[in-house]
């Protein structure tokens, strides 16, 4: 890993490209989850919930899940009582994103710029930029306390599926280099922009999207994955939220246990001759898996959309496509 003096982007910059990929990817090997057992990271205690969360402010929403877990809403958290938690606790937040072709173009540089904004401000950010091009960044001048490394996206016979491809390649970053210099991590798609703060009210063990749309219908109309014999599956008559898999954070471990589980459930359904989407797959793992925090469609909204009297203040919305 060594810096990188020759491009054009005007901050802490480093790149990492020595990722060693195998050609198959149900080829046997050590999941990632037990290479990662060989690697330690800090572990930072949350802090009390009834301490900065005030589910009673915001009637008009759901603000707390059957299994206890958090919906973070505008209204409902106190920063300033996280902020002085946290900022104690020395903590440094990496954020992922995956951009290829068009993409990079289009839509990794307002991400970036937005993100430099609102992202974490205040506290240690590392960017983790996973592109297969490298000359094609973009020259952004990032403020203090951010740096941002540029991840060499591998293994191409996986190019059929870029949801598959940028999670084998985020697992292994993750081993690698990501489990030791983050405390928490999120990885978001790259065709958003940050409206205002995404801030630690957002932290948790483990993090899920509420999907804007199918927030507001009815659960039984959800786009889950229904056949039987995918691993993906979620029988009719079951299932609570529609989580949208543009935003998903957590503690590293975390983070990589979802991305084992989603590649397991790939290899399973490929035996099986079936194609579901990552989107089933995570959806699938956060209703066996509860997350701990959910985040508003607040924090990921599509400006297509009629804007409901719930949401009043975005803090991430989409960007619109370009012709």
């Amino acid at each position: 890993m060594g810096r990188c003096c020759d491009l054009k982007l005007q901050c802490s910059l480093f790149i990492l490209c020595d990722v060693t990929c195998p050609s198959h990817l149900w080829a046997p090997r050590r999941t990632i989850l037990a290479q990662a057992q060989d690697v330690g990271n800090h572990q930072v205690k949350e802090i009390r919930l009834s301490d900065w969360f005030n589910p009673s402010k915001r009637p008009d929403v759901i603000t707390t899940t059957d299994w206890g877990a958090p919906v973070i809403w505008e209204g409902t958290f106190n920063r300033h009582v996280l902020n002085n938690y946290y900022q104690r606790q020395n903590i440094t937040v990496g954020l992922a994103v995956f951009a290829v072709g068009r993409f990079v173009d289009e839509y990794l540089e307002p991400f970036i710029r937005s993100a430099d904004k609102h992202f974490m401000v205040g506290y240690k950010v590392i960017f983790y930029i996973m592109v297969d091009a490298l000359f094609q960044l973009p020259d952004i001048e990032l403020g203090p306390l951010r740096t941002l490394k540029v991840l060499k996206i591998i293994e191409e016979d996986l190019w059929y599926d870029l949801n598959l491809l940028h999670m084998k390649n985020f697992g292994d970053y993750i081993v690698r280099y990501i489990w030791n210099e983050a405390d928490f991590l999120f990885s978001m798609a790259v065709n958003q922009v940050f409206q205002n703060d995404f801030g630690v009210e957002t932290l948790g063990k483990s993090v899920a999207q509420l999907h804007g749309w199918w927030y507001f219908k009815n659960t039984k109309n959800f786009p889950y994955e229904r056949r039987l014999w995918s691993a993906a599956c979620i029988p009719f008559g079951l299932g609570d939220f529609y989580y949208d898999s543009s935003i998903v954070g957590g503690t590293p471990q975390e983070v990589l246990t979802l991305i084992d589980k989603y590649l397991k459930g790939v290899v399973h359904d490929i035996k099986n001759r079936l194609n579901s989407t990552y989107e089933s797959h995570l959806n699938k793992y956060f209703f066996i898996n509860k997350p701990s925090k959910l985040l508003s469609p607040e924090y990921n909204w599509d400006p297509k959309f009629r804007l409901p009297p719930q949401i009043t203040y975005i803090k991430v919305a989409w960007q619109s496509e370009r012709d």
